[in-house]
């Protein structure tokens, strides 16, 4: 997330805070398509992390993409942590470890995301391969240790890095050596919201299986296809993982709210600053827990909306539908997610094929098979059969709503052009980390340097 939110208005009662989330349901010829992804920077000489400070550093490549694109900065206690388009396009920002992650503009299809992406890696690797820096797509950060990992100076990610280790086993490692293509989607009513917030926590650990790329964990294989995946089994399960409520007939706006309520926050910002509030969960904090704090005065609107940016589900509620679940990847895979995604979702006939194919599946299925595919991947059984089998049903679903809305490139080609990635996987039955594997395993000679070279954007 590039900016945390800043919105004064004072919280009178809990019923405002689902208000907040329903304010997002717009008519369907207003849906856009949002699409962030991260890479890891690295020096091409010896393959080691690029840390902040320096002329050869992340601040560096900042300035430089400020200047080449004109986009205001984002300052956090004097350090340039950010930049945000002052015209809609987006925004750059720094994950923990130095992850450089580009929030895509809201856009109408898939054609544009491709472009999108593909100009700003373009953009980052004119800037960065000067100063001998190149950037890796893929899920988990392959070779570096935690220790040797940089630490960026967010403010946030200081307050999360005190905390995390009090929550679960995995959390540092989450923050600052994972790596993810996430797609952010509208929803049209509260009934909407409910059908594509089903499909999609049932579905997400198909895209998980899809796009596994995270098989290494410093310097060798660490017996799972997307590590990234398995780490968020332990990070913090209070505010991760498949949500039991999502899967119920009546599951609305108010069931989020009042499951985010009880879910400890991170902070509140006050005068530009941040302050802890791990503490105490939001509902404490409507009900006076701050009270004696000199600046938090009452809880407003920016806080919950910074709240609810912190929770972690496979599928996140916001004013949109935030789809949690692939590792990061390659260009085609950052098209193909969205592709996916869109295509299961934003067409009717499409999106109620996922809905009669998901229809039977229940929390406790959910949640195992989401347990599962990290180690397991396409061979986690489901059912009578595998996520494989799903996967293919479920790719074959977004292209017929991809078909169905008709969006065609200067070419005439339509968006199902951007599948083309996924149905390589599927009739392979190889995902890329499986494919990373077999080389690690067979040309590279057991050696993870080549990963660098063979899967950097180019």
């Amino acid at each position: 997330m590039a900016r945390d939110t800043t919105d004064e208005t004072v919280i009178s009662g809990i019923e405002e805070l689902a208000e907040y989330l329903a304010d997002g349901c717009k008519p369907k010829e207003n849906w856009r398509i949002g699409t962030e992804h991260e890479k890891f920077p690295y020096y091409t000489q010896g393959n080691s992390p690029v840390p902040y400070e320096g002329t050869r550093g992340i601040r560096a490549i900042l300035q430089a993409m400020q200047q080449r694109l004109g986009w205001d900065p984002i300052i956090d206690e004097g350090n340039l942590i950010g930049l945000v388009s002052t015209q809609g396009q987006g925004a750059i920002s720094l994950e923990p470890g130095g992850q450089f992650e580009l929030s895509g503009a809201p856009l109408q299809t898939i054609h544009q995301t491709f472009a999108e992406a593909s100009q700003h890696l373009a953009d980052v690797h004119d800037i960065s391969t000067p100063m001998g820096i190149r950037f890796l797509g893929m899920g988990g950060s392959p070779k570096w240790t935690l220790a040797e990992t940089p630490v960026m100076p967010k403010s946030r990610y200081a307050i999360m890095t005190a905390y995390m280790p009090k929550v679960g086993k995995e959390g540092l490692d989450m923050m600052y050596r994972t790596s993810t293509i996430q797609v952010n989607l509208d929803f049209a009513s509260e009934t909407d919201m409910r059908h594509k917030m089903q499909v999609g926590m049932k579905l997400q650990s198909v895209a998980t299986a899809l796009f596994a790329s995270s098989p290494f964990t410093e310097g060798k294989p660490n017996g799972l296809q997307s590590w990234r995946s398995d780490i968020w089994r332990d990070t913090d399960n209070n505010r991760a993982g498949v949500l039991p409520f999502v899967f119920s007939e009546r599951f609305g706006f108010a069931d989020y709210v009042d499951w985010a309520l009880d879910v400890p926050m991170y902070f509140i910002m006050r005068d530009g600053h941040y302050v802890d509030c791990t503490h105490i969960t939001f509902r404490q904090f409507m009900h006076g827990a701050m009270k004696d704090h000199p600046t938090a005065g009452q809880p407003n609107i920016g806080d919950w909306a910074n709240h609810i940016s912190t929770l972690f589900p496979e599928v996140r509620l916001k004013r949109f539908l935030e789809m949690r679940g692939a590792d990061g990847g390659p260009l085609e895979h950052i098209a193909g997610l969205s592709a996916f995604w869109v295509g299961l979702l934003y067409d009717e006939e499409a999106l109620n094929a996922a809905l009669d194919l998901t229809k039977d599946w229940s929390f406790e299925a959910v949640a195992e098979m989401r347990n599962s595919v990290p180690k397991l991947g396409f061979k986690t059984p489901l059912g009578h059969g595998t996520v494989a089998d799903i996967a293919r049903q479920a790719v074959s679903i977004a292209q017929l709503g991809l078909k169905n809305r008709k969006q065609h490139n200067e070419k005439g080609q339509d968006e199902t052009i951007h599948l083309a990635a996924l149905e390589d996987i599927l009739t392979s039955g190889q995902p890329l980390a499986e494919t990373m594997l077999q080389r690690f395993n067979a040309e590279w000679n057991n050696s993870i340097d080549p990963v660098f070279q063979e899967y950097s954007y180019k």
